[in-house]
């Protein structure tokens, strides 16, 4: 996305997220999409960076009580982040959510045997916005960062280091990930043609 195409979006984007950062009942459980774009799911509160910049944890002071989100739902943004403010930004979360409640956290997968795709989604690759991307995560990086922080992970979707891909059930209802093996267009007739790892993160 241009530069352009960035303020034009965040024109659109900045009214819609700042409403339901004020005005949500925290009465209901509290489900929070991070560096939403433009998805748009009910229930949820979504968010952005003019908003909600995950590594300012003054901007999450602004409109959450810590131990108070029971859910949060990022699709492809922590490749956006480098390993430093990818940790930083989970530390937030893990303040923020409930004792009970967890992150759902997707990205490119840097174990996936193709080299098309990592071709695709690597730093500086071929695909949409990965000339902003920082890290291509494995399932080993991201559970050694989220456990380190003290978090419990249950893998979802992944591939391993033999380019063995394992899927778990996972309910979308607690966390749509569009880019996985059962909601992406591109996986058809029993091929994989585009996964995410896809990462439950729970906080104990």
């Amino acid at each position: 996305m241009s530069f352009t195409q960035r303020i034009i979006a965040g024109l659109f984007k900045q009214p819609r997220s700042l409403f339901q950062l004020t005005t949500y009942d925290r009465t209901k459980p509290v489900k929070v999409v991070v560096g939403s774009m433009y998805s748009l799911y009910k229930g949820w509160i979504h968010t952005d960076i003019e908003t909600l910049n995950l590594l300012v944890k003054s901007d999450w002071e602004n409109y959450f009580p810590e131990n108070s989100i029971d859910k949060i739902l990022a699709e492809h943004v922590w490749e956006h982040l480098t390993p430093e403010q990818g940790k930083l930004a989970f530390q937030h979360c893990y303040t923020y959510l409930k004792p009970g409640g967890f992150l759902r956290v997707a990205v490119p997968d840097g174990f996936n045997p193709s080299e098309e795709y990592i071709n695709y989604v690597k730093p500086g690759g071929t695909g949409n916005g990965a000339d902003d991307h920082k890290l291509l995560y494995n399932y080993q990086i991201m559970s050694g960062f989220l456990t380190e922080i003290g978090f419990k992970v249950k893998l979802l979707e992944y591939f391993d280091e033999n380019g063995q891909f394992h899927k778990a059930p996972w309910n979308p209802e607690d966390g749509m990930i569009r880019r996985s093996a059962d909601h992406d267009e591109r996986n058809k007739d029993g091929k994989l043609g585009y996964t995410s790892l896809i990462i439950d993160a729970y906080k104990s």
